[in-house]
């Protein structure tokens, strides 16, 4: 009879394929056919299709077209941020309750939909559980409750874009954009072609809702050219990115300059160590194994890191589990390329193949693989090929596992699996990774922050630590919009410094010649060059070294031997340190006092100020180190989670003009504090109290090489700080130029970028420098760390 399939259950069992399911599939394909499949931008609360827009199509794990979307041109993007900012307006005036309740019903009305969402990312290939949307949703309404609560000195950014990759899960997308909207922004969002759908629907679901209009606004298109230019225009506040490093790189260069503030989390690109100790429940380890390793789409890149002792009994039960598995559809038909390039170079190298079959000639096909027997130099170890093919290296001891787990350049997660509890929470306190999973994996919750590493990204999603990318204090200043200059990248700060000595000058009138610190040492510049430091008459004050790259090179190396000592210090005893430098600036206080007044011209008695209140603010951060802790939120599934605030690492400080001693403290106090280690570079124009402060930090107890403070060219100094892959972030007040050029530059290494433009806050900065307002003192310690997250189960 017509109509009746002719496949046995046999075939079907082979085939594993999805029967028909005429009222999810109904759900979705009726949304999709009330928009004719054509489906247009959203702006200002409603879908528009403008004429003469090209589009592009939207398929599904079968390469049939779903729909097509538009693709947004210039007027579209001014449009829509017009939009986005009158939105703004109207949902930051409303009080936080009334926030919180559309956040609430938005949730109720994801449970009411949830099926059409469901079957909307399946359809576009983007995985997405409709459980965790509304519990996202759930989660920060409750913040936008407490916001002005608990956050009463921070206030929303604007108009915040947010932009992911193509194959960046809905998840992640809205975990950026649901603390946005909590935090009382409006919201631009440039999605990915596999969330391009499940955006459109999530924006028409937040109007029902009951969202402003113009609060949040979807654009689709080209996510990387569209992205640029929704940045680049000046009602744009914020941009956040989600997605994969390459285009991440793309994005930040087109931006640089714009005075745009931008964070990226690059968790797509993120190789990540999956660890199995001799400790561990070998069958659950291998479980967790083939549940991540073989799947068609994965958040992160895998590693499979196992201890020599039961490599064999590991590699065994691998091969019995992966006896009869299917093969996995691939992306695209240039991973098979890739993937057979990786495996024919891991067998040149001695490698051996696990293979559930042999793999078959159809392109997008092949089977789940464990390359076995690599080393950890290995191209598939440093940078794992696509699709279902998992690395596998071995270690002797737990300290050889934990230095593998950290080879990677990228810090997003690491899964551990052991039964010895102490050496699970040694190794993941080791671990230099954002998220570390116990006998687990993949496990996440808005609750707990998700922060990215080294290549990983440079800003934090989830919890209360995530909602500040979106909020800045009261009394901070933005950075000028305006567009970007013409900057040669590659010959940014090598121009020859030009120090103006007046005609006729003779040495020895120069009462003294000051030393910079290096690693722990006084001594002049690499170069031999020096400087004249110059009163306010023009009068020669002084000379000081003219630093340069190798002073720079000299400082991290420094700074890299020390620096993890410093940080497992106990707080307290950091604590004491800071109140020894505080107490040793406090005897020197006269000193100090006369060499900002003869450097910057002001009264003695404003100097005097000056000081005490930079004794002050030493006591302040000594006073801190032990008090900002983290914490151990409740997540909804069974367990324990830590959430702790760790050192960076090494930083670089380019320090501003106005309060040349406070501002240095404030600076030092709140990395030192933290744990960091800290390279300097005085203010250009009035460097001689930082140099007078060389003294009192020689007298304390704080470790030679923690703080480093170089003279010299600001702009080249600034150049060889962003070069310096160990370098993890960079507190920058200079110039427009100088903004731009790390915006370009530290997107490759990544760094934590924190901009102010000098010359535009002048006037207003010292104000800043000598204000009381907690959210200073809050906004410099959340720049100096970043968050770890535990997750450890119970059942």
């Amino acid at each position: 009879m017509a109509g009746i399939s002719t496949k046995t259950v046999h075939d079907i069992f082979q085939n594993m394929e999805y029967g028909p399911s005429s009222t999810s599939t109904a759900t979705a394909q009726s949304w999709l056919e009330k928009h004719s499949r054509i489906l247009g931008l959203f702006i200002d609360g409603k879908f528009s299709s403008p004429a003469d827009r090209q589009t592009q199509d939207v398929t599904d794990s079968n390469a049939a077209v779903v729909c097509s979307t538009v693709c947004a041109k210039d007027e579209d993007v001014a449009s829509a941020a017009s939009s986005a900012a009158g939105g703004f307006k109207t949902w930051s005036e409303l009080s936080c309750y009334q926030r919180a309740k559309v956040l609430l019903k938005l949730a109720s009305v994801l449970q009411r939909h949830s099926q059409c969402v469901s079957e909307l990312c399946e359809l576009s290939q983007s995985s997405a559980s409709p459980a965790g949307l509304i519990r996202l949703a759930q989660y920060y309404a409750s913040w936008a409750q407490l916001r002005d609560t608990l956050m009463p000195e921070w206030i929303p950014q604007g108009v915040v874009a947010v932009v992911v990759s193509d194959d960046c899960s809905v998840y992640f997308l809205m975990l950026k954009v649901l603390p946005a909207l909590a935090m009382g922004n409006a919201v631009i969002v440039v999605p990915g072609k596999t969330t391009t759908l499940p955006a459109l629907l999530l924006a028409q679901l937040f109007m029902e809702a009951g969202l402003p209009a113009g609060v949040l606004n979807v654009v689709t298109g080209n996510e990387a050219s569209l992205a640029a230019k929704v940045a680049q225009n000046p009602q744009v506040n914020y941009l956040t990115y989600s997605g994969r490093q390459q285009t991440g790189e793309a994005l930040a260069k087109a931006v640089a300059g714009w005075g745009v503030p931008m964070s990226f989390s690059l968790s797509l690109s993120s190789v990540c160590p999956f660890i199995i100790f001799d400790s561990a429940d070998l069958d659950s380890a291998v479980d967790g194994v083939i549940e991540l390793a073989f799947k068609k789409k994965r958040d992160f890149q895998w590693v499979l890191c196992v201890q020599e002792s039961v490599l064999d009994s590991v590699v065994a039960r691998l091969k019995l589990r992966m006896t009869g598995m299917k093969c996995v559809a691939l992306a695209t038909d240039t991973d098979r390329n890739r993937i057979d390039a990786a495996v024919q170079e891991a067998q040149q190298q001695g490698a051996t193949m696990i293979q559930s079959c042999p793999p078959v000639s159809t392109v997008a096909l092949y089977p789940p693989t464990v390359m076995c027997g690599l080393a950890p130099s290995c191209d598939s170890v440093i940078s794992p090929p696509p699709g279902p093919v998992l690395p596998l290296i071995s270690f002797r001891s737990s300290a050889e596992g934990v230095t593998l787990g950290n080879h990677s350049p990228h810090g997003q997660a690491a899964s551990i699996w052991t039964e010895d509890l102490t050496l699970a929470l040694e190794s993941a306190k080791s671990l230099c990774v954002g998220s570390v999973w116990v006998n687990c994996h993949s496990v996440m919750d808005p609750a707990l922050p998700l922060c990215g590493r080294r290549e990983s990204g440079n800003c934090t999603d989830g919890g209360r630590e995530g909602l500040y990318q979106f909020l800045r204090p009261s009394h901070s200043q933005s950075l000028p919009r305006s567009s970007p200059s013409s900057i040669n990248y590659a010959d940014f700060g090598s121009a020859t410094s030009k120090v103006m000595i007046p005609e006729g000058f003779d040495p020895s009138s120069v009462p003294r010649f000051y030393s910079q610190l290096v690693g722990g040492q006084l001594c002049k510049a690499d170069s031999g060059c020096s400087r004249s430091v110059l009163a306010p008459g023009g009068a020669v004050l002084a000379h000081c070294p003219d630093g340069g790259r190798k002073d720079v090179r000299n400082a991290v190396e420094a700074a890299i031997k020390v620096q993890p000592g410093w940080m497992k210090k106990s707080p307290a005893a950091r604590s004491q340190c800071l109140y020894s430098l505080a107490d040793n600036l406090d005897k020197r206080k006269r000193d100090l006092s006369v060499s900002i007044q003869t450097q910057t011209g002001i009264p003695l008695e404003e100097a005097e100020k000056e000081v005490e209140l930079s004794v002050s603010r030493l006591s302040d951060w000594a006073a801190r180190c032990d008090k900002e802790q983290g914490g151990t939120p409740f997540p909804p599934q069974s367990g324990s989670a830590l959430s702790t605030p760790e050192a960076l690492g090494v930083l670089g400080v380019i320090l501003p003009n106005s309060k040349p001693l406070l501002s240095l403290v404030s600076l030092l106090g709140a990395t030192v504090a933290m744990g960091n280690a800290v390279v300097m570079v005085p203010s250009e124009k009035y460097p001689l109290p930082a140099l007078e402060f060389i003294q009192v930090l020689q007298a304390s107890n704080i470790p030679g090489g923690l703080v480093s403070i170089i003279t010299g060219s600001r702009d080249q100094l600034t150049q060889a700080l962003a070069n310096h892959s160990v370098i993890q972030s960079i507190w920058y007040w200079g110039s427009k130029e100088g903004c731009q050029f790390l915006q370009y530059s530290c997107v490759s290494p990544l760094k934590h970028l924190w901009l102010h433009c000098d010359e535009e806050e002048e006037k207003k900065a010292g104000q800043n420098w000598t204000s009381s307002n907690p959210s200073l003192q809050e906004e410099l310690w959340r720049k100096a760390v970043v968050w770890k997250s535990i997750w450890i189960p119970t059942a």
